[in-house]
């Protein structure tokens, strides 16, 4: 499928962002790892449960080197009856080139791919694997200490199912509390929307070929284990994404706990 102009130009942009941003940070490249493991009562990705109300396992490992970064991370699966998914592994990389300069504060911009595969699901007619280009940025709020917001707008020529051309956008706002006991506690939310072409088969409830998303919780860090309290909820009715009992996309609080390296 040929890359419509705005995802040109979106694209575009930070390819250039990359060369005006990139000379002081490649002076100051240092190569460095982490990894993750995660509990969590229920795996909601873009506003709908992937885990059909269930809990399940995530893990991640990720490499750094200077503003590049790359790795992969990994989720259980149920889709419900009638189907094998029970495992994600998304791979990914990209730059985060960063502003210190600008007026409203540090700004860090992301620029990088995700590769969405399902191992060991059998061929259910339609390819389920997909990739995603993604641009966004982040500010440190050089007005009001320890607010941090962004938006990242992600973009797939061909999004799982084989449903053609897919646009999501979310927008993030945190901010840090002060200190209780030995935890440090962050606030945050965030806004998703995701737009389709109902023509190609992309369908978001009923005759919608768009939906909104978002979630609002708090997370409670303690040295390197992480407790994070949130809710989720859609605009979604029934129909289209929630018409089969292996999507769940109503109002639901989510439990999760995670454990980082190093």
């Amino acid at each position: 499928m040929a890359v419509s102009r705005s995802a040109a130009a979106l694209f575009g942009s930070a390819g250039v962002a990359f060369f005006v941003l990139s000379g002081p940070a490649l002076a100051e490249d240092k190569l460095s790892w982490s990894a993750s493991l995660t509990g969590t009562s229920d795996y909601v990705f873009r506003g709908i449960s992937q885990t059909d109300n269930d809990p399940t396992i995530q893990g991640s490992l990720g490499v750094t080197y200077g503003m590049f970064y790359a790795g992969a991370w990994g989720s259980g699966l149920d889709w419900g009856a009638g189907s094998d998914a029970e495992l994600e592994i998304d791979w990914y990389g990209g730059i985060t080139p960063t502003w210190k300069s600008s007026p409203l504060g540090p700004v860090t911009f992301d620029f990088g791919v995700i590769y969405y595969t399902y191992p060991g699901l059998a061929d259910p007619g339609a390819e389920i694997d997909y990739v995603e280009l993604k641009a966004g940025y982040s500010i440190s709020s050089v007005f009001i200490k320890n607010l941090t917001t962004g938006t990242t707008f992600f973009w797939s020529p061909d999004y799982s199912g084989e449903v053609g051309d897919v646009w999501t956008s979310e927008s993030t706002a945190s901010y840090a509390l002060p200190k209780i006991w030995v935890f440090d506690p962050t606030i945050s939310g965030l806004l998703g929307y995701q737009k389709g072409d109902m023509s190609q088969g992309f369908n978001a409830g009923g005759t919608d070929d768009n939906y909104y998303y978002w979630n609002a919780g708090l997370a409670l860090a303690v040295e390197n284990i992480t407790f994070d309290f949130r809710y989720w909820d859609t605009d979604l009715d029934p129909g289209g994404l929630c018409g089969t009992a292996i999507l769940q996309c109503d109002e639901r609080f989510v439990f999760s706990t995670t454990v980082s390296l190093p």
